[in-house]
């Protein structure tokens, strides 16, 4: 079921969201969102100077932004497809807290997000540099090379190059740093996200979504756990790309874990690790296709520091990123039982051994079992993690290059 809003204009919340529970529907249907949508709200606060940002002008004023087919399936999180300089794009706004929401499902009441209320006015430059480097610290933790995204930030900041940030700029990268998918596409690489393209206010406009690796994610969210996995991998030999292909990607996706733990702003997990979320360009290069379930280490060990459990399955950050539980303690645990790469392999071996060659298929298979088998203790992770990864990029890679699929 889509949960986007009504196109036609900009929208963003005229009050707080207020959180319903609908008892008819059992206590696991789910908390809906209640809110009312004021059309042109963004716009009249651009207007007004209270926002800014690259695209404002031709969101608002020349209306030059299309709005498309609606991409969203999580209330609270407005995804549309889109065009705009005679490109497709995807436009992102939230419209509820960004940050932990998945994982917070189940803690105390959170305090909903007022936008663009930070920085106040009279805030300095100096200021506002502090206050942006305290948040990074606190979201991806205290690394010596955050000073250089604070850097990045107050340059972005800067929407109309005029070496300066205005009160409304700054109102603006804030609300966007608040924003988990944001935080991550300035923390990683392009190579493997949509590249960003503009803001304005807390919305952005990211490159087009990438091509699908699972065909099975067409179909409705509550039909596809009762896929078949014979089924799933036929869908996968007759409609996903030729295997050379699939092997390029999987190369891509590997590049992008090694990313996750030799990051330049720290170490990220995937909690979501589905090949739903695995997409290619139309070169068949790897781009992740959502990363609003990827999450910095920082993130992840704060939510499971000293938290109660009973078992294993109460230390669990989005839908896989699960930690063991201290029964002793009754605590859980720092470490994720599985780490990125783990779950990766996991993904990989149904997505490359149907239609892998022959010659290639039983060392192929070895690998990946030994792959799936790592731990995601501390003191396992360094060299043995990346000795596994290297090996199976130089399998896949061997096979395919020196053809047209390099």
């Amino acid at each position: 079921m889509r949960t986007c809003l009504p196109r036609g204009g900009i929208f963003c919340l005229a009050q707080a969201p207020q959180r319903v529970h609908d008892h008819a529907a059992g206590p696991r249907a789910g908390v809906r969102v209640r809110f009312s949508v004021a059309s042109g709200c963004l716009c009249d606060q651009y207007r007004k100077g209270i926002i800014s940002g690259s695209i404002c002008q031709d969101l608002c004023n020349l209306h030059k932004v299309e709005w498309r087919a609606c991409l969203s399936s999580v209330p609270g999180w407005q995804v549309y497809s889109g065009l705009w300089q005679g490109k497709e794009v995807t436009i992102k706004c939230g419209i509820e807290e960004g940050l932990n929401s998945k994982a917070r499902s189940d803690a105390a009441p959170r305090q909903e997000l007022v936008l663009f209320d930070k920085p106040t006015r009279g805030t300095s430059i100096k200021e506002f540099r502090e206050m942006t480097l305290s948040f990074l610290k606190a979201n991806l933790g205290d690394l010596p090379s955050l000073p250089a995204l604070v850097g990045r930030v107050l340059l972005m900041a800067d929407f109309n190059k005029d070496s300066r940030v205005s009160l409304a700029e700054a109102k603006s990268v804030w609300a966007l740093l608040q924003r988990n998918e944001f935080l991550l596409l300035l923390s990683l690489q392009e190579d493997h996200a949509s590249r960003l393209l503009g803001s304005c206010g807390d919305l952005y406009v990211t490159e087009g979504v990438p091509h699908g690796s699972w065909h099975g994610a067409a179909l409705p969210p509550l039909l596809r756990p009762l896929l078949p996995s014979a089924l799933h991998t036929a869908l996968q030999q007759w409609l996903g790309p030729a295997w050379p292909w699939r092997a390029k990607i999987a190369i891509g996706l590997l590049e992008f874990v090694e990313e996750l733990f030799h990051g330049a702003y720290g170490t990220f997990y995937m909690c979501e690790t589905t090949l739903a979320n695995v997409g290619y360009t139309a070169k068949y290069d790897f781009k992740m296709a959502d990363l609003q379930q990827v999450a910095p280490e920082a993130a992840v060990r704060r939510f499971l520091r000293g938290r109660h459990c009973e078992h294993s399955a109460d230390c669990t950050y989005g839908r896989d990123c699960r930690a063991p539980c201290d029964k002793l303690m009754r605590q859980c645990k720092g470490d994720l039982i599985q780490p990125n790469l783990a779950k990766v392999c996991e993904l990989l071996r149904d997505y490359l051994l149907p239609g892998a060659p022959a010659d290639l298929r039983e060392e192929l298979g070895k690998q990946l079992r030994t792959c799936t088998t790592l731990s995601g203790l501390a003191s396992q992770v360094e060299a043995h993690h990346s000795l596994v990864l290297s090996h199976l990029k130089t399998l896949l890679w061997k096979k395919i290059s020196n053809t047209k699929y390099s």
